[in-house]
């Protein structure tokens, strides 16, 4: 069945399951949604149409979305695994060899049982014999106890270390994801892929795969002791294990599409829940709680069917293989009689295949088992991987700055294609002077500030520093030249120290000191009683917003950039607190070439020169008192600001 027959049954699955739930209306409108406001029968209509569209979207769009992040392809995830064990094989090779030597020693009871119902009746039976079968069992015993606990102790080292190796792999590709792109894709897919698909590609790695390891290596060795046994009682073995395999093709061809399809659903709810926490306050504001609530109940009605298929899909799996368990011991037994009645297979055989048949249900079911969680770790891996198929931004280059000038040239960019923001904007920096940018909200400020700073490329047009294009430096040289400083700011989980020194790890007591002393900082760091050591961070010591500004800005002074782009670093902050902080990243910004995005015009005062964006354009550039006396637009901000 094709992907897109599968997304039919998924959305047809949801049109009909949604008919059938609590709110469904009755004859006479109107009637009352789950979140108890009125609406009418066609409104109802509406409405669950509009589940069903975004049901058969959840599925059409699981694998490409068209905003958000992509989801790998299935090669990639063998790939991506295949060189994970490959650098494993010794850990590989080991744990199969423990496998089968444990699977080896629990088949050679059922020989033995048989062998001995064979023996039953005549006078090779003697009591020396008895106890030399009662030993070799007991070696078999204690040998496949050994073994198995030394195969899964190898399977649990294996997989940990497989886990560890893909969640520093997970990391390393988010850490690597262009900020533009993050920014664009939805927070609560991100948060999915590295809280719930995380989840779900550790069990699967820690206990399903090993699992699945054991219970293949036993399945096979168990089939072929069937075989030895007797080929003609090895007949309801194969064809048990055949009819495992037909009735497990259907669901492996419809399993990881929809349990892709699931997590992007989980995606939508933790989207809705992010946003709704987030903007609680505008929720408040503006009466939005029954809206938000529909949505959620939406969300969860979709997320809801989505479970509901894979549910269905993991129950037609488990009938059909309880039905291969229990056919196979009716037809050793019909086969056995008639083999015996024709001497073609002793009672001893039979009863070996019996016991080797029932030995078979164990193992088997464990591999279906594993079999369904692989499938979910797969499609949470391939959630994973498909980050790391977001292209990078940027391509490093072979030129390194000559200098510290930066220059912007016919600077054009745009958020969607087709509409710019910035329209074919020159700038150029003399170095050591300080650049205020100012101009209405939505007007390209900040968007200018992230070019500039090499956050994001132009459309069209080149951002140089020291002649070099910024977005072929590698990051570690563009942050020793550019950095940018904005609104938002973030205290690690860690000492003070730990987090100054992200910006350069080297750095020693003494350059931690004069980098707290320069942005004023040093007298509460110190009055703390493990002063630099304090562990702050969440549910730790928790520092003030403007605390925290400073320690981002101490990050500053030891990563040295010789131009700084300030985004309002202190918009966020309160007026006096900000006049405060102000003072230390003056002293931050001594000698420094400095963009600075002024929302508060008094910052932009002081500055070697103004520009005036408006509508993605500079309307005007000049030092504070030429633009007071060409009595434009920025004399007109100024009026505004100062009346």
């Amino acid at each position: 069945m094709s992907e897109h027959t599968l997304a039919d049954e998924f959305a047809t699955a949801s049109a009909r399951t949604w008919q059938d739930d609590t709110d469904r209306p009755p004859a006479i409108p109107p009637v009352l949604d789950p979140a108890g406001a009125p609406r009418t029968a066609a409104a109802w209509r509406v409405r669950h149409k509009l589940r069903a569209q975004r049901a058969q979207e959840a599925f059409d769009g699981s694998r490409n979305p068209a905003r958000g992040l992509p989801v790998a392809r299935s090669g990639a995830v063998g790939a991506f695994a295949k060189d994970l064990f490959r650098a494993r094989k010794g850990w590989v090779a080991a744990t199969i060899a423990l496998n089968a030597v444990a699977a080896a020693a629990g088949l050679v009871v059922p020989r033995l049982l048989g062998h001995l119902v064979d023996l039953a009746g005549t006078d090779r039976v003697t009591e020396s014999l008895i106890d030399s079968l009662a030993v070799v069992v007991l070696i078999a015993v204690v040998t496949q106890t050994v073994f198995t606990f030394l195969a899964r102790w190898s399977s649990s080292v294996l997989g940990q270390d497989v886990l560890a190796a893909a969640r520093e792999s997970v990391v390393r590709t988010v850490l690597r994801l262009p900020l533009g792109r993050v920014e664009s894709a939805s927070t609560g897919d991100l948060v999915t892929r590295v809280t719930r698909d995380v989840s779900s590609m550790s069990e699967t790695v820690r206990f399903a795969l090993p699992q699945a390891m054991i219970a293949s290596v036993t399945t096979v060795l168990t089939l072929v002791a069937v075989v030895l046994n007797s080929w003609f009682m090895a007949i309801p073995a194969v064809l048990s294990a055949i009819a495992v395999v037909i009735v497990a093709r259907p669901y492996l061809r419809k399993a990881q599409p929809a349990y892709i399809a699931e997590g992007a659903t989980y995606s939508g709810i933790n989207s809705t829940l992010t946003e709704t926490v987030e903007g609680a306050r505008t929720v408040e504001a503006l009466r939005l709680a029954d809206d938000r609530h529909r949505r959620n109940t939406d969300d969860l009605h979709v997320t809801g069917q989505a479970e509901r298929y894979t549910v269905a899909l993991r129950n037609l799996l488990f009938t059909g293989i309880d039905l291969s368990f229990k056919l196979p011991l009716v037809l050793t037994v019909l086969l056995g009689g008639v083999g015996v009645g024709n001497g073609w297979v002793t009672l001893g055989q039979v009863t070996a295949a019996l016991l080797y048949i029932q030995a078979l249900v164990t193992p088997v079911n464990h591999l279906i088992m594993s079999l369904d969680y692989l499938q979910v770790g797969l499609s949470s891996t391939s959630r994973l991987l498909g980050i790391a198929a977001i292209p990078a931004d940027r391509e490093v280059g072979p030129d390194r700055p000559v200098g510290s000038d930066l220059v912007g040239t016919d600077l054009r960019f745009a958020y969607r294609e087709g509409v710019d923001v910035l329209h074919g904007i020159d700038v150029a920096l003399i170095p050591g002077e300080r650049l205020a940018v100012v101009g209405p909200s939505g007007s390209g400020k900040s968007t200018l500030s992230r070019l500039l700073a090499g956050i994001n490329g132009p459309r069209t047009g080149t951002v140089t520093v020291g002649g070099a294009g910024l977005l072929q430096l590698p990051l570690e040289t563009l942050r020793t030249e550019v950095a940018l400083v904005t609104q938002e700011h973030h205290v690690f989980k860690g000492t003070i120290r730990d987090n100054i020194v992200l910006a350069r790890e080297d750095a020693g007591p003494d350059e931690v000191e004069r980098a707290l002393r320069t942005v004023d900082a040093w007298g509460w760091v110190s009055a703390f009683p493990d002063g630099v050591h304090t562990v702050v961070g969440a549910g730790n010591t928790e520092l003030t917003p403007a605390q925290a500004q400073q320690i981002a800005l101490a990050r500053l002074v030891l990563a040295d950039p010789h131009t700084l782009v300030l985004d309002e670093a202190t918009s966020l902050i309160d007026p006096a607190t900000a006049r405060h902080l102000e003072g230390s990243i003056g002293t931050l910004l001594t000698g420094r070439t400095v963009v600075a995005i002024a929302h508060r015009l008094h910052t932009a005062h002081d500055a070697d020169r103004i520009a005036v964006v408006i509508d993605g354009k500079i309307a005007e550039l000049g030092s504070h008192d030429e633009l007071l006396a060409r009595d434009g637009r920025y004399a007109a901000l100024w009026r505004a600001w100062t009346s």
